[in-house]
């Protein structure tokens, strides 16, 4: 018998908890674990114990697939290459996207927003941040300079009020959650505002219910209250912060009163004050937030408001403190750091500056993509419903937007209007299906690499065992692919460690990083710009990272969601996760253990409105928006608000997104997956 043990990082969500794959004879048969690892010692959630038992699913992609006459057949890896090749040589570079992952390794997505813009020179590249974060990116750049979480995860034991939004921490980010028991264990408050009573809401020594999509309302509310009250941090605005008078000449009109902002909200005047009062008098104050916050059409706005919430109180740059932006999938940082996005090259290096483009050009060798902003995915999905579409074709690397995004009929309709898509990944999604041509890949088990952590700690994969038959790792087919394509000279790589030290030379915040700087389980937080930098777990402590280093106030008014209930559709349908499940369950619901636990979607629905309907527990019923309409079993409860409903999106039989409207915010471009009209009606008898 034949067994190791292999430390690796967990490939769920976005906290980075270590664990260790146990491999028998080839197999990696379960998790153990792994007691030093700093984030987690020790400690995982269900979805990490269980983390093994998808890998050696009989159904994983052993070979290339080519369809023909409207079914796959097996293909070599040369027939594959040769036909994608010729296929995507086919368009003009603008015809054609690609998507990378936030699945992935760092090296992977560096490799393919590299190829799309040095192989087929198309400045069309995202990824799915622009579903989740792509407002945290965009509002915590304008605000701080840097676009990601504040501070690192151990910290937020160390706060004394941590104020949860528009996140169910317990249950998406365990091993964070268990950072706010300690917290409260050691004195802290602990504040949870959110339309269904979750397990984070239940650790909470104040909550309130709330209405989906009224956050900036929320926030001027409270800042209102802090400025009247003269608890504002004083020194701190004047000395590390600009623009203060036009943030506070909004938050004090009479529409952010307490009593009108409890109107739209909700949440009733005491709460308010006490929320604004604990969070403002604090000594170590952060907010810890994830898609209650960024998936609205006024995303950037959200964030930008919970910005200026933390500099009106003071709480950026110090430990205890901070914007803790929880990312919900376990690369989501990593794949934006790595310039999976169409505005910006690796390290958020602006594609539309001309130096940033020479550096790329001398880097790569050869000529690239032009100095212009490209597609985001969801742009890319109203383009190929024009007629005729601007793009053709489409690479898509471990991605699954027929289950993850908004109006799946729409985006049914999108995939189906190209020429030719390309899929990469472990198993045969349900986008997988709609392929002419589909890679078999390989899963973090299988593979050497980095990932970065919500808390920008880039961390290892270990490779553990082999791909299945004649499957292999994503960077192998990116450079191979780059090869038949006439580009082998910029895609030279025989490791992943060669491609990271790459990334290391074009990308500042990972300058001083190697594969032998972070063996260690402690890693590294970027910034890491020398070999001999420590790292950076906590951001701006002396200066922000704008050019004179101060923090920007941004004036924020309250606009609701671009669909409210009326009297066709008058309830407020919000969507999310369950511990049991992640994303569109391609891994999850091929975990026997966690499949067992939740292999069914429901609709949350409150006591009184299914009483007011009829509607029984465990009764199925039609969830209908202007979109489309599914059948769902009703969980009926107390714990949500009144005239909201709750579903989990994991389901793709049961899809969630078949309901959700694509209207998307204006600069993020990101869907509003979080307030939608829905109508829920009983199923009358035939």
């Amino acid at each position: 018998m034949d067994m190791k043990i292999v430390p690796t990082t967990c490939p769920y969500c976005g906290t980075g908890c270590g664990l260790n794959l146990v491999v028998k004879d080839g197999k990696v048969v379960s998790v153990a674990a792994w007691q030093r690892h700093p984030v987690n010692e020790g400690k995982l959630c269900p979805k990490g114990r269980y983390a093994h038992e998808f890998i050696h699913r009989p159904d994983r992609l052993t070979k290339p697939l080519i369809k023909k006459d409207g079914k796959f057949v097996e293909a070599t890896w040369d027939e594959a290459y040769d036909l994608v090749a010729k296929k995507l040589k086919s368009f003009k570079p603008e015809e054609v996207m690609c998507l990378s992952s936030a699945r992935v390794s760092n090296e992977e997505n560096y490799l393919m927003q590299k190829f799309a813009r040095t192989v087929i020179k198309t400045p069309h590249v995202d990824h799915c941040a622009r579903l989740c974060h792509a407002s945290t990116v965009v509002g915590l750049a304008g605000a701080f300079g840097s676009g990601a979480m504040t501070n690192d995860i151990g910290g937020i034991a160390e706060s004394k009020c941590i104020f949860v939004l528009g996140s169910n921490t317990v249950e998406q980010h365990p091993l964070i959650g268990r950072k706010i028991v300690q917290a409260k264990q050691k004195g802290a408050k602990v504040i949870c505002f959110d339309p269904r009573f979750t397990p984070t809401a239940r650790l909470a020594d104040l909550y309130a219910s709330f209405y989906s999509g009224t956050d900036v309302a929320l926030l001027n509310g409270l800042m209102q209250h802090i400025i009247k009250n003269g608890w504002e941090a004083k020194d701190y605005i004047a000395t590390r912060t600009k623009d203060f008078e036009k943030v506070k000449a909004v938050v004090m009109k009479p529409e952010y009163s307490l009593d009108n902002v409890s109107r739209i909200t909700g949440i009733a005047v005491k709460d308010l004050e006490t929320a604004a009062e604990w969070f403002a008098k604090s000594p170590a104050s952060c907010l810890c937030y994830s898609m209650g916050i960024t998936q609205h059409t006024t995303g950037v706005d959200n964030v930008k408001s919970v910005a200026n919430l933390l500099m009106l109180t003071g709480n950026v740059g110090k430990i205890g403190g901070g914007v803790n932006a929880l990312r919900g999938q376990n690369n989501v940082q990593g794949a934006c750091d790595m310039g999976a996005l169409p505005n910006v090259y690796s390290g958020y290096q602006n594609v539309t500056l001309e130096p940033s483009q020479t550096k790329m050009k001398e880097a790569w060798g050869c000529e690239i993509a032009p100095g212009k902003v490209g597609y985001t995915v969801t742009d890319a999905i109203n383009v190929l419903c024009d007629s005729p579409p601007k793009l053709k074709a489409i690479y898509i690397m471990g991605e699954n937007p027929m289950v993850s995004d908004p109006d799946l009929h729409h985006v049914e309709k999108a995939l189906k209007n190209l020429e030719f898509l390309v899929v990469q990944d472990i198993f045969l999604t349900e986008t997988a299906q709609l392929a002419d041509v589909v890679l078999p890949a390989s899963c973090f088990a299988e593979k050497d690499g980095t990932q970065t952590s919500t808390e920008r700690r880039v961390q290892r994969f270990r490779k553990a065992v082999n791909p299945p038959g004649d499957a292999k790792v994503d960077w192998q087919i990116i450079c191979e692919l780059a090869a038949k394509m006439g580009c082998a000279k910029q895609f030279p790589f025989k490791s992943a460690e060669e491609i990271f030290n790459e990334v290391a030379k074009v990308t500042p915040s990972y300058a001083g990083m190697s594969y032998a700087r972070i063996e260690k389980p402690e890693a590294l937080h970027w910034p890491c710009p020398t070999p001999e930098h420590p790292g950076t777990p906590v951001l701006h402590t002396q200066k922000f990272s704008h050019p004179d280093g101060l923090g920007v106030f941004t004036p924020i008014e309250f606009k609701p969601p671009a669909e409210v209930p009326d009297a066709e559709y008058p309830f407020i349908l919000t969507t999310g996760r369950c511990i049991w499940q992640w994303h569109t369950g391609s891994m999850t619901r091929r975990s026997s253990s966690l499949e067992r636990e939740e292999p069914e979607s429901w609709l949350e629905i409150n006591t009184e409105d299914a009483k007011a309907l009829g509607i029984q527990n465990r009764e199925v019923v039609r969830a209908i928006t202007r979109r489309g309409e599914v059948k769902v079993a009703a969980r009926v409860t107390p714990d949500i608000k009144r005239n909201e409903v709750f579903m989990p999106f994991h389901y793709a039989e049961c899809a969630a997104n078949t309901l959700t409207n694509n209207a998307l915010d204006p600069t993020a471009k990101i869907p509003e997956f979080k307030a939608c009209a829905v109508r829920v009606e009983k199923i009358k008898e035939a």
